[in-house]
Protein backbone atom coordinates (compact mmCIF):
# COMPACT_ATOMS: atom_id res chain seq x y z
CA UNK A 1 0.00 0.00 0.00
CA UNK A 2 1.11 3.18 -1.24
CA UNK A 3 0.92 6.23 1.24
CA UNK A 4 1.13 9.79 0.30
CA UNK A 5 2.91 12.23 2.66
CA UNK A 6 1.09 14.76 4.18
CA UNK A 7 1.79 18.41 4.69
CA UNK A 8 2.83 17.75 8.05
CA UNK A 9 4.52 14.76 7.19
CA UNK A 10 6.43 16.41 4.64
CA UNK A 11 7.38 19.15 7.32
CA UNK A 12 8.95 16.30 9.46
CA UNK A 13 11.00 14.99 6.32
CA UNK A 14 12.38 18.18 5.69
CA UNK A 15 13.32 18.31 9.44
CA UNK A 16 15.37 15.04 8.98
CA UNK A 17 17.10 15.97 5.86
CA UNK A 18 18.10 19.12 7.49
CA UNK A 19 19.50 17.27 10.70
CA UNK A 20 21.44 14.25 8.15
CA UNK A 21 23.06 17.13 6.13
CA UNK A 22 23.92 19.05 9.52
CA UNK A 23 25.09 15.42 10.96
CA UNK A 24 27.66 15.01 7.78
CA UNK A 25 29.31 18.26 8.41
CA UNK A 26 30.40 17.51 11.94
CA UNK A 27 33.56 16.26 13.47
CA UNK A 28 32.34 15.05 16.79
CA UNK A 29 30.86 11.48 16.03
CA UNK A 30 28.87 11.49 19.15
CA UNK A 31 26.97 14.66 17.72
CA UNK A 32 27.04 13.52 14.70
CA UNK A 33 25.24 10.20 15.88
CA UNK A 34 22.77 12.25 17.79
CA UNK A 35 21.98 14.40 15.04
CA UNK A 36 21.71 10.77 12.92
CA UNK A 37 19.10 9.59 15.80
CA UNK A 38 17.03 12.85 15.81
CA UNK A 39 16.86 12.65 12.38
CA UNK A 40 15.76 8.84 12.08
CA UNK A 41 12.92 10.30 14.96
CA UNK A 42 11.85 12.59 12.68
CA UNK A 43 11.35 10.16 9.74
CA UNK A 44 9.03 8.25 12.20
CA UNK A 45 7.01 11.57 13.05
CA UNK A 46 6.49 12.18 9.48
CA UNK A 47 5.34 8.46 8.66
CA UNK A 48 3.12 8.70 11.60
CA UNK A 49 1.65 12.25 10.48
CA UNK A 50 1.06 10.82 7.25
CA UNK A 51 -1.09 7.82 8.66
CA UNK A 52 -3.01 10.15 11.10
CA UNK A 53 -3.55 12.62 8.74
CA UNK A 54 -5.18 10.00 5.92
CA UNK A 55 -6.87 8.20 8.86
CA UNK A 56 -8.70 11.81 9.65
CA UNK A 57 -9.62 12.44 5.99
CA UNK A 58 -10.94 9.07 6.00
CA UNK A 59 -13.07 9.33 8.54
CA UNK A 60 -14.40 12.44 7.55
CA UNK A 61 -15.23 11.35 4.54
CA UNK A 62 -17.21 8.67 5.61
CA UNK A 63 -18.92 10.94 7.96
CA UNK A 64 -19.81 13.00 5.35
CA UNK A 65 -21.16 9.95 2.83
CA UNK A 66 -23.23 8.66 5.85
CA UNK A 67 -24.65 12.24 6.66
CA UNK A 68 -25.27 12.58 2.79
CA UNK A 69 -27.20 8.84 2.74
CA UNK A 70 -29.54 9.98 5.69
CA UNK A 71 -30.64 12.73 4.57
Amino acid sequence: MMLQISPRGRQYLKTAETLLRTAKTMTDRAVAGQLKALADDYERRAAKASRDDADKASARLAYNVERAWSA
